[in-house]
């Protein structure tokens, strides 16, 4: 298994999944050693390393599959079956799945006993290149993402491309929205390389050494700042009107991708760095036109004005009541702790319907 040289934490790209786990856990053979899955990864995974010295079935903790499943009911289950398995202070807990284990996963080892190693195995592209690597943790609460949570680091990632090959169409396509926005954060001609890049029919050598790249500028970001006081907050770039897509979707029981989100959220962000900080219209519009033509359009009207604003009063940016913003002065400047207003975010809300054509009457 090759080595990112990371900071924060241990990744890994591994070049044999069962054998590369097995060299991971055997500090903690003798102790017990628990498997989190969803109920897509108990079978399609699970089987990969099911075999290895130290891992059983019978620890094998199953959860549902998907992000109506990132709560506390979830979360109590998880502790359950932890506390009725025997794990102790020096077990493992090993997360194999995508975003939602990893995340669940992550903030029930933080909290058992006061914290437990764990390692995440990210099996979906939104997972490898973002939820598993950063040490944020947490569930969903009140309807509001990640609203309850902690920062803990994995003791080690370790990242098999392969298993991208069987991943559907709209979760690769998702997970790269967290690509595009990394590229974003960076100089040079890696937005442009990664905007050219045809993941809907993707070259899976290229799109393993794009990965690579992305959680490398992912660690490097979150190594300057663990806690999320200053320029870690570049991350959230797309996010903060992204996970208002999202609210509003699950409010509508019609829940949308993570990644889709963040690339609606991209555009009306960049709208905003444009009015504010000058960000290139060239650029602006080059992003308008790749997420209409591979992520669509998201569909809302001006009457959810009101409730996507609310939500973002809840973004974890937020200070003083004022609604601050990841904003870009050009690719790789970033512009944290922008302030918006409701005047601005309004503005930008009605340049996204204008522009993919969905606004209702």
């Amino acid at each position: 298994m090759q080595s990112l040289n990371t900071c924060e934490t241990e990744v890994y790209i591994a070049d044999s999944l069962a054998a590369d786990l097995e060299t991971l856990i055997k500090p903690y053979l003798d102790e017990k050693i628990f498997v989190l899955t969803d109920s897509h990864t108990r079978r399609l995974c699970f089987p990969l390393i099911e075999n290895i010295p130290g891992i059983s079935s019978e620890r094998c903790i199953e959860i549902g599959a998907g992000d109506e499943f990132k709560n506390t009911e979830t979360l109590i289950s998880v502790w359950k079956c932890l506390v009725e398995g025997g794990a102790n202070r020096h077990s493992l807990l090993i997360n194999l799945g995508g975003g939602m284990p990893c995340d669940l996963g992550g903030f029930a080892a933080a909290t058992f006993k006061r914290g437990i190693d764990f390692i995440n195995i990210p099996t979906t592209l939104l997972a490898q290149v973002d939820a598993s690597v950063g040490g944020k943790t947490g569930i969903n609460f009140g309807g509001y993402k990640n609203e309850i949570g902690s920062f803990k680091q994995a003791k080690q990632v370790l990242v098999d491309t392969s298993l991208l090959k069987s991943l559907d169409s709209p979760n690769l396509i998702s997970g790269f929205a967290e690509m595009i926005k990394h590229a974003y954060l960076q100089k040079g001609d890696l937005l442009q390389r990664t905007l050219k890049f045809d993941i809907r029919n993707p070259e899976m050598a290229v799109l393993a050494r794009l990965v690579a790249e992305s959680i490398k500028i992912k660690d490097d970001i979150v190594s300057d700042d663990p806690y999320e006081k200053g320029i870690r907050k570049a991350l959230n770039l797309g996010h903060t009107v992204g996970h208002a897509f999202e609210s509003l979707a699950l409010k509508r029981n019609a829940p949308i991708l993570h990644g889709y989100a963040v690339a609606f959220g991209m555009v009306v962000e960049l709208h905003l760095a444009h009015k504010k900080l000058g960000f290139s219209q060239k650029l602006l519009a080059q992003l308008c036109d790749y997420v209409r033509e591979v992520y669509g359009s998201f569909d809302f009207s001006r009457s959810d004005y009101a409730y996507l604003y609310e939500t973002m009063t809840h973004d974890k940016k937020n200070q003083q009541g004022r609604l601050n913003f990841t904003l870009l002065r050009s690719p790789g400047d970033i512009a944290i702790n922008t302030h918006c207003d409701k005047d601005e975010i309004r503005e930008s809300l009605d340049f996204y319907l204008e522009i993919s054509a969905n606004e209702k009457p």
